[in-house]
């Protein structure tokens, strides 16, 4: 078995005033019978763009028997004249391989480093003084997976580092966020990385703040109630990850890394979970990030490179024993019993078949976006587009039940018009004649209120809805359709978009749309939805749902009436409220004219409400 005590760089204190760091790392078939040696080089960050300071080097052992041929040494922390290795620090540290005395891989970083620095380099930090981080989430408990709203984004794009999100913060809550998925932020070699070639899968990049920076931000999430997911990019790696390097240079059979499984650069190293050692790998690394930066769970990218059926050894079986290790975790733990840890699968070839065979609790699907946009584009609205606002109607499962032990637990999937993989919404229902450095227009943002709709539809539709960041300020990137463009191409938000007419209506809508979604359970998935299908409302370009929900214990009964229109013209529909009762419109209601209430006499009453152009109305029974 993997075991992360004896790889990676471990401080140890020998006396008061000594200390060595002890380096391990596991190179199967890489062996001293063949021929080879391995060198661990290590210098103090402050040394080194010293050209007369070189890196320490120290010989590393191949222990006998061990079961993945592991690697030691180590390397004491006595100061070095002329030098300020011995001293306080960030130290930087790199592999060596030699073959009969010749290097075989010049450099490669430890694939279980648990911090990086620049570029191919791992690192730690020697500080006597230093205490461990003191978390403050005992109290926390992972939000149910039916109660989810979800704000995906980048590091660096949202801002710049893992204490930029936490100063944005309230304003997401004010979103009715309550869980961040943030795209891949573990050690990457370039410096404008979307993160899908991971380097070092241990270590959270130094450059958005480190190990340090990623627990503060997790626990000020959970101070706060918000969850945080981590996109988890397990079917390939990086041309420069430690597996991929040494095993392609010395032409050793490789234990961990394959050919990836073909969707976007033929011959790229994926990742071939036929092999025990990359079972192994993936799954002590889920266990290391939920024990070490209480996270929530993970977005599982690209599930089809390593998918091999409902019983296989690869997607399967690593969802599969992550819930299990999540069961022990205070945070997880359900009243009911089952666990909320957060497993999303990218699976966008069979969303469903995922949620229906699997561990996985989520999962990202694409077609209430697609059609969102072509609704748009093509300027009509059809029973279809209601029918995905419910993905049990669509054929989603509501739980995923284990076959053999009867195990269960509620599924959804993620519901959006926008994600990282795509244009903004405007930029392609709306494109203008501006265009950016790749040559991908942008979307024009006074077109702003085509988008107000489709925001009202999402927080009133089933699933769990997903922000993409500065949806809600009316982010109007355009996107490659394929290539480095894609990845290796900053999009920071347009935060001053936030200021304008265009994105402070957006925002505002968001805004209450979101605190709608967090305060009535019946807009959650505990919720019941009807569509009323009537061929006036569609024909007219306007879809009329209901919401609804029972009273459970203090919590008392909703029932909630939405009106959304999708047309350029004011329109009027007649509809027959549910139950009698006083009816109040809830997203204009703080305005200095509201809607007027609808006052109905009887079940089943016939009133005509008027729903403007691009817009809607929420009635929630008083």
């Amino acid at each position: 078995m993997i075991d992360l005590n004896v790889v990676g760089a471990h401080l140890q204190q020998i006396t008061p005033s000594s200390w060595q760091v002890n380096f391990g790392i596991y190179l199967p078939g890489i062996l001293p019978s063949k021929g080879y040696s391995l060198k661990v080089c290590v210098i103090h960050s402050d040394d080194q763009f010293v050209r007369s300071i070189p890196p320490q080097e120290f010989d590393m052992s191949w222990v006998g028997g061990s079961e993945y041929d592991l690697w030691q040494t180590t390397a004491p922390l006595a100061p070095v004249a002329g030098t300020s290795y011995g001293k306080t620090g960030q130290y930087l540290y790199r592999y060596q391989l030699l073959r009969g005395g010749d290097p075989v891989v010049f450099w490669f970083s430890d694939p279980c480093g648990r911090e990086a620095g620049l570029g191919t380099l791992s690192a730690f930090v020697f500080d006597p003084a230093a205490v461990a981080f003191s978390w403050n989430d005992a109290a926390y408990r992972t939000p149910y997976v039916d109660d989810l709203v979800i704000y995906e984004l980048h590091v660096a794009e949202f801002n710049e580092t893992f204490a930029g999100i936490e100063d944005q913060l309230d304003y997401l809550k004010g979103l009715g966020v309550n869980a961040l998925e943030i795209m891949p932020f573990t050690n990457m070699k370039e410096s404008v990385e979307w993160g899908y070639t991971p380097l070092g899968y241990f270590a959270p990049e130094d450059r958005y703040g480190g190990a340090a920076g990623l627990k503060h931000l997790v626990d000020t999430c959970h101070a706060n109630g918000v969850a945080v997911i981590m996109d988890a990019v397990y079917a390939h790696a990086h041309p420069e990850f430690a597996y991929n390097i040494v095993y392609n240079s010395t032409g050793e059979a490789n234990p961990m890394m394959g050919i990836f499984a073909g969707e976007f650069f033929p011959g790229a190293p994926g990742t071939d979970y036929t092999k025990q050692f990359t079972r192994e790998f993936f799954l002590t690394l889920n266990q290391y990030l939920l024990n070490e930066y209480h996270l929530d769970g993970f977005r599982y990218d690209y599930v089809p490179g390593f998918f091999d059926g409902a019983t296989g050894v690869g997607y399967s079986s690593l969802v599969y024993n992550t819930y299990e290790l999540s069961k022990s975790i205070t945070r997880f733990q359900d009243p009911t019993g089952f666990s909320r840890i957060i497993q999303c699968a990218e699976n966008l070839p069979d969303p469903k078949g995922i949620l229906s065979q699997t561990y996985s609790n989520t999962a990202w699907q694409n077609s209430l976006m697609d059609k969102a946009a072509d609704t748009s584009i093509w300027n009509y609205i059809d029973p279809n587009f209601a029918f995905l606002l419910d993905p049990v109607f669509s054929g989603y499962p509501a739980t995923y039940r284990n076959p053999a032990t009867g195990e269960e637990f509620p599924v959804a999937p993620f519901q959006y018009i926008e994600s990282h993989d795509n244009p903004s919404f405007l930029a392609r229902i709306a494109p203008s004649n501006v265009i950016d450095l790749l040559g991908q227009p942008y979307g024009s943002r006074s077109k702003f209120y085509r988008v107000q709709p489709y925001v009202i539809a999402l927080f009133a539709g089933k699933g769990v809805p997903m922000l993409w960041e500065g949806q809600e300020i009316g982010e109007n990137w355009g996107m490659t359709p394929w290539g480095v463009g894609r990845n290796l191409f900053e999009r920071s938000v347009h935060w001053e978009y936030f200021y304008d007419r265009y994105g402070k209506a957006l925002v505002r809508l968001h805004r209450i749309m979101g605190t709608l979604r967090r305060t009535y359970r019946a807009l959650t998935n505990r919720g019941r939805f009807y569509y009323f299908n009537d061929a006036s409302h569609y024909g007219q370009g306007v879809i009329v749902l209901r919401r609804d929900i029972d009273a459970d214990g203090a919590a008392p009964a909703e029932d909630l009436m939405v009106f959304i229109n999708f047309s350029d013209t004011d329109r009027t529909v007649w509809v027959p409220m549910p139950t009698s009762g006083r009816w109040v419109e809830q997203i204009d209601k703080a305005e200095a004219s509201p809607r007027p209430d609808i006052n109905v006499g009887g079940d089943g009453e016939w009133h005509s409400v008027v729903v403007p152009s691009y817009y809607g109305c929420v009635y929630a029974k008083t």
